[in-house]
């Protein structure tokens, strides 16, 4: 089963509705560098709204130590995510699970830096290149992806409900994450992108379920 994020939350009834919809994690980004950047008290109250079995993730991108450390005390997220330059003993030094976004724009070259993470419990593979912020809607290479990463592997980067069923093909990820591709504006989800987004990964997913009678 392909789990599913949506990202860049920024209202509580959009964290509500993918949740009824069956988003497994919600995105919270609180880097500056970000248009869909949440505040503290717009976070704290997506937070409470949550229901049980749906992680809150909070996303930096080389933010100041102390900074993390106010937003993880403030809104006690369940996942961390990084899409800066930081090393892999800075993001775990937060004693907090992390996520580390490794920015695939650049194709092939990338391909080290899935290596540098050995902390993170998963690699978020974007379409961005290095330096630029995430959520940009650019999609990359699916097939550059090696089938023997030691983490899960979350896809982002371009995804929509009109490509979202190839790249799970293509890449068999852990997870897909969404943000620009349900939006009707920065930070804004279209309730009707959303849906279609959640249908056709489910749909996808039933391609690959085995046949009750194997």
């Amino acid at each position: 089963m392909t789990r599913i994020k949506c990202c860049g939350m920024t209202r509580v009834e959009d964290a509500l509705l993918a949740a009824r919809l069956g988003a497994d994690a919600i995105g919270l980004v609180f880097t500056a560098r970000s248009k869909r950047q949440v505040s503290l008290e717009q976070a704290q109250a997506i937070r409470r709204a949550l229901p049980p079995f749906v992680d809150a993730v909070a996303l930096f991108m080389d933010d100041d130590a102390a900074f993390v450390a106010d937003v993880i005390a403030a809104v006690q997220p369940d996942l961390l995510q990084f899409h800066g330059g930081e090393a892999d003993d800075w993001c775990a030094q937060f004693g907090r699970r992390y996520l580390k976004a490794i920015a695939m724009g650049e194709g092939a070259a990338a391909l080290p830096r899935l290596q540098d993470y050995p902390h993170a419990v998963a690699l978020l593979l974007d379409g961005n290149t290095a330096g630029e912020a995430g959520g940009s809607g650019k999609a990359f290479d699916w097939s550059l992806l090696p089938r023997d990463l030691a983490q899960p592997v979350i896809l982002a980067g371009g995804l929509h409900a009109g490509n979202v069923s190839a790249a799970i093909r293509a890449a068999r990820p852990w997870a897909v994450d969404v943000a620009s591709g349900v939006e009707s504006a920065p930070g804004i989800k279209d309730a009707a992108k959303l849906a279609a987004f959640v249908a056709a990964v489910h749909v996808t997913d039933r391609e690959f379920a085995p046949s009750p009678d194997r």
